[in-house]
């Protein structure tokens, strides 16, 4: 154990090695849920400028209302761009405030607005709330495009983790409705594949940030049962048969997170299927490395990339066809 453990923080990235970083090896489960929560749940810093509003907008069907966080840079272009983001966490954790600073960073560098969800979590809420929730989200911004003074024709769903594998599922629910095209669905370290938590052995991957004892236990809370052979549609985004005519993709992931060969995998599957997808593999990246140790360079360069592939989606956005 403690000899391959010395071997998985070899690999790390030297730029991401930190005494501190043993602890991230600590897996999630049930008696430890309400601290994670509190630990991950404060608020990050919100970058100067950018104009933060907090909304109650209508739930799915007969809940009660979603909550949002809307991000408006100063002095932006009307009718703006926007992104839909969608927290991380498991499925389990997490709140919008702790992304201020990632949400209002992409505000300020895209001159885009930013409305991040907050989505109910399980196990108090199994699937398909949260993924509920973002559906109406989505359908929230469309509809309010006008007060809000957004171009609903310019609108990229991105999230990170168990987000972005709620903007996945997202994607091809909104495709299998007829729903516009989003310009791009950007994909940070995604959860896709429930069946990663059926497997024994993950090639030395898993050791920080979201190991597969946490994997186990975040796809169990989701579903409302252990991961089996199949799950409901949506639940699972890597278990859809049919990717083709989804938006392009971009998926960014490092070499020694867990989620790293579902990551690849469904990115093969989306170019098979004639989408466009960008894949960054970040060489000795852990599971969350950049918001773990944002001012690492490595880190830095990834968000970096984040930003180009969002701005260059929205720059190629061609109205005619739109």
């Amino acid at each position: 154990m403690i000899g391959r453990l010395i071997a998985a923080y070899r690999a790390v990235h030297p730029d991401l090695r930190k005494p501190g970083l043993l602890a991230l090896t600590v897996s999630l489960s049930g008696p430890t849920l309400g601290l994670a929560r509190l630990v991950t749940g404060g608020a990050t810093k919100l970058r100067p400028g950018v104009e933060l509003e907090r909304r109650q907008i209508p739930g799915p069907g007969s809940a009660a209302g979603v909550g949002v966080l809307i991000y408006r840079p100063a002095g932006r272009r009307l009718p703006s761009p926007v992104v839909l983001w969608v927290h991380g966490g498991g499925f389990v954790f997490g709140t919008p405030q702790a992304d201020h600073a990632r949400c209002s960073a992409y505000a300020d560098e895209l001159g885009a607005v930013i409305v991040s969800v907050d989505y109910r979590l399980a196990p108090e809420a199994p699937f398909p709330a949260g993924l509920d929730d973002i559906d109406a989200a989505l359908r929230w911004v469309r509809a309010s495009a006008g007060e809000l003074q957004l171009d609903p024709e310019r609108l990229i769903l991105a999230g990170a983790s168990a987000g972005a594998g709620l903007v996945a599922s997202m994607a091809q629910l909104a495709r299998d409705r007829g729903d516009p095209a989003p310009l791009l669905q950007l994909l940070i370290y995604p959860m896709l594949d429930d069946r990663t938590a059926l497997l024994r052995d993950h090639a030395g991957r898993g050791w920080f940030g979201w190991t597969p004892r946490s994997n186990r236990f975040g796809w169990s809370s989701y579903l409302g049962r252990a991961p089996v052979e199949d799950a409901p549609p949506y639940a699972a985004a890597a278990r859809a048969e049919d990717l083709a005519g989804l938006p392009p993709a971009w998926i960014g992931i490092g070499d020694i997170d867990l989620f790293q060969p579902e990551a690849a995998t469904y990115a093969a599957r989306l170019d098979a299927a004639g989408v466009p997808c960008e894949l960054v593999v970040v060489s000795g990246a852990y599971h969350g490395f950049d918001t773990v140790d944002a001012k690492a360079a490595v880190s830095r360069r990834f968000v970096a990339q984040q930003h180009e592939a969002m701005r260059q989606a929205l720059a190629t956005w061609d109205p005619a066809a739109g």
